[in-house]
């Protein structure tokens, strides 16, 4: 079943993709291995790893005329899908879209390595987090991020929050960031599909001091 926020529905589709419902328009963030809920209005994609830029999933569910706001370096793949408004973003960026904003913040590791000094998720590639505000209510989508200083100043009322470890936060640091920012719901996600299972969520949420809900996958 969707959360439903005000008049937002929302949905976790696995891994770190989402559904978000606003009236009539349909969003997706990070569409990967999906159920599409239909074809999207707007499709926000945090950068260009297989598990969040899907060229598969984005053929199901882009129509022309679909906004397709993603990282600028998933330009050259974004390129062969040949449908859909593409957007281009770096981290600071604010565009509009059908019904709502954007906004992007810097999504990046610290403390997670692919091999001495080298991160899987570096600052420079321009990953990003990312602020979906529709219907007055504002929905942030981390990417695959540690907890970053560019986080602490956040005013969301929901988050979605890798809590897997390994290329992104762990329960403990997916924790220490909501803490911070003070969402009202945390909803986490990146777990299920490649790293992780839903004992990081619950692991998360017996650590977080605010709302948590843990969505089943639809």
């Amino acid at each position: 079943m969707p959360y439903t926020f005000g008049e937002v529905e929302i949905s976790w589709l696995g891994h770190a993709a989402f559904a978000v419902k606003y009236h009539e328009a349909l969003y997706y963030f990070d569409p990967f291995k999906i159920k599409p809920k239909g074809l999207a209005d707007v499709v926000l994609i945090s950068h260009d790893h297989f598990d969040h830029l899907s060229l598969d999933d984005l053929k199901k569910i882009v129509k022309p005329e679909t906004e397709i706001v993603a990282s600028e370096a998933c330009r050259d793949q974004l390129r062969s899908l040949g449908s859909g408004i593409i957007k281009l973003v770096k981290p600071g960026d604010s565009v509009e879209v059908k019904n709502g904003r954007v906004e992007t913040i810097p999504a990046y590791n610290i403390n997670k390595f692919r091999s001495p000094g080298e991160v899987y998720h570096p600052k420079e590639k321009n990953g990003v987090g990312i602020i979906l505000e529709v219907g007055g209510v504002r929905i942030y989508h981390a990417g695959d991020t540690d907890f970053i200083p560019e986080m602490r100043d956040l005013k969301v009322d929901i988050a979605f929050v890798p809590v897997s470890g390994t290329f992104v936060m762990t329960p403990e640091e997916a924790a220490e960031a909501v803490n911070t920012f003070k969402p009202k719901v945390a909803i986490p996600m990146h777990y299920g599909a490649i790293v992780g299972s839903r004992s990081d969520a619950e692991k998360f949420k017996g650590l977080a001091e605010v709302e948590v809900v843990i969505l089943e996958k639809e």
